[in-house]
């Protein structure tokens, strides 16, 4: 049996965090997509676009692992894809109650779609694309935050913002 699992984000950037859930999802599903979704109550530093080359560039070294992107329901993409899951990573008891409730219409809309949520490493409970963001604005490092492409590209953003 192949399980597939979602692990879908808005990725603005992405940062150790997501990729601490993303390999560790792709040791426990045989093919794990990673799909990019715009926040429409985020304005995005990075286009769509660059969102996905950037997360191609951190993640290209998991076989299992692929990068897409979509602009419907999650749920409807998971079952376009004959996905098993969906994968969620939780940094703190914070992130819970908002997930919960995503989950909760998502089964409502398909219950044979099941979510798996990931607690990832303390040493990223704090850590949030918004975050790594501020810092990189202000032209402090990331580059214990971010992998060095996303660094790179956060410090063209922003050198041609300033």
């Amino acid at each position: 049996m192949n399980r597939l699992a979602i692990c879908p984000g808005s990725f603005d950037p992405v940062t150790y965090g997501h990729l601490d859930i993303i390999e560790r999802g792709a040791k426990v599903f045989d093919q794990l997509i990673v799909a990019v979704f715009n926040n429409q109550s985020k304005a995005p530093l990075f286009s769509v676009d660059e969102r996905v080359a950037l997360l191609e560039e951190s993640t290209g070294y998991l076989p299992n692992v692929s990068v897409d992107t979509s602009k419907g329901l999650l749920i409807d993409y998971a079952r376009k894809h004959n996905a098993d899951a969906i994968l969620r990573g939780l940094r703190a008891v914070s992130d819970f109650e908002y997930e919960m409730q995503i989950t909760a219409m998502n089964r409502k809309l398909d219950e044979n779609i099941e979510t798996f949520f990931m607690m990832t490493n303390n040493q990223y409970s704090f850590l949030s694309s918004s975050i790594v963001k501020e810092v990189a604005k202000y032209k402090a490092s990331v580059s214990d935050l971010v992998p060095e492409p996303v660094e790179k590209a956060l410090q063209k953003k922003y050198n041609k913002k300033s």
